[in-house]
């Protein structure tokens, strides 16, 4: 019998009438013929309102007793979720991340999985029962409660669906695909119908918020298709597969932005061998994600290295740039919170040349100024001002004749 794993999103579950509906497409999914594994997030806005209460509670917030708080969401709408497809005649059982099997290292607040012990999830399924399980969610190698982050709940659901074995992982959300922009941004992109798992890593590390990196990741890895719809309309949404070489490779697939970065510069470094691997190993035991990088030519003995990390690795990630620049001699350290990342996507980038201008010559023409450039195969990246990503987006978008 195939096997289904479905993540329902917070606006899925928003209200008891969503998780009603929610639980009558699980019932229509196993009554065609599949075993079904739910994986589900914290209903509507919950763990916004879990972080604003610890915020009134203390500013000191241990992070172990955060993942604790926020952990209490997911498993509201499993239980609830449960009960609803009991009235259906649907046997279900609710599992937290920690009775699934989901094994995590001692990160607290954005944990990696290390293993998947699947066997409590085998044995419901192997009963005929819907294991609904608790995303974001699941248990330290030290045995404590622990949260895997953004997008969590698609990590646990590929995640799971990886170590079952399951045939198909749908990720259902407040949208129907995956599109060509943002369509806040550019009402005229279009949904996209399919993606290969290069494209999709791309676009999630880029900034498109559909699906998370790591689930992505986790796909690729283990050959497990996603599928990407709205648990609105139910119809179907985006495919994200393997590439077939039968498949048609647009130039440019997606134009994708991020304004959740930050840019860190450390003036006057000296030009020395391993100055830059002390800065960037010392960045990567302090858990600092660190992007785009650019380090400059060397002028009187000395150069400048800027980067980009997250901006809540902006606090950590300037400690350790001061410190590391006393011991060396360099410099002050610059932080610049106000830059956003553009980025140009497409598997058909590999074969066509001139990409790189088009993007360029098209910000240039509108007056948006470009900081930093990062390219792969497939991607072209820039980082511009903040306040001008929007109208970066949408004149690339025009400019590559994304627009439906």
């Amino acid at each position: 019998m195939p096997l289904v794993v479905q993540k329902f999103g917070g606006t899925s579950l928003g209200d008891a009438e969503r998780v009603r509906a929610v639980a009558d497409h699980v019932a229509r999914t196993r009554r065609q013929g599949n075993d079904v594994v739910v994986v589900v997030s914290a209903m509507g806005r919950t763990t916004d309102d879990l972080i604003r209460l610890a915020g009134d509670v203390s500013v000191v917030q241990p992070p172990r007793e955060l993942d604790m708080l926020l952990t209490s969401g997911e498993r509201v709408s499993m239980a609830v979720l449960c009960m609803a497809l009991a009235e259906l005649g649907v046997d279900a059982v609710s599992f937290t991340g920690s009775q699934a099997g989901i094994i995590t290292d001692t990160t607290h607040t954005r944990a990696k999985i290390l293993e998947v012990r699947g066997d409590r999830l085998r044995e419901a399924l192997g009963a005929r029962r819907v294991p609904v399980v608790a995303g974001f969610q699941g248990v330290s190698t030290d045995h404590d409660v622990t949260t895997l982050g953004r997008g969590g709940s698609d990590t646990t659901a590929v995640a799971l669906a990886a170590a079952l074995g399951a045939d198909l992982c749908e990720i259902y959300t407040d949208v129907t695909g995956v599109f060509s922009a943002d369509p806040r941004i550019v009402p005229t992109a279009r949904r996209l119908g399919r993606v290969s798992f290069e494209e999709m890593l791309d676009i999630a590390a880029s900034g498109g918020r559909v699906l998370a990196l790591r689930s992505v990741e986790f796909a690729r890895n283990h050959h497990v298709p996603l599928h990407v719809r709205s648990s609105f309309t139910w119809e179907p949404g985006t495919w994200v597969v393997e590439e077939e070489p039968s498949m048609e490779q647009a130039v440019v697939t997606a134009v994708t932005h991020d304004t959740s970065e930050a840019k860190v510069t450390v003036v006057r470094v000296p030009d020395t061998p391993g100055l830059a691997a002390r800065l960037f190993r010392a960045l990567a035991d302090a858990n600092a994600n660190v992007d785009m990088i650019v380090q400059n030519i060397s002028v009187h003995g000395t150069t400048d290295i800027s980067f980009t990390v997250p901006r809540v690795d902006l606090p950590a990630s300037l400690q350790v740039c001061e410190d590391l620049a006393q011991e060396i001699g360099a410099g002050e350290v610059l932080a610049d919170d106000a830059i956003a990342k553009v980025s140009l996507v497409g598997a058909g980038m590999r074969s066509h040349p001139g990409i790189s201008a088009t993007m360029f010559e098209t910000l240039a023409t509108h007056g948006i100024n470009i900081e930093m450039i990062s390219t792969s195969t497939i991607r072209i990246t820039c980082v511009v001002r903040a306040e001008r990503v929007e109208d970066a987006v949408q004149a690339l978008h025009r400019a590559f004749e994304l627009d439906v």
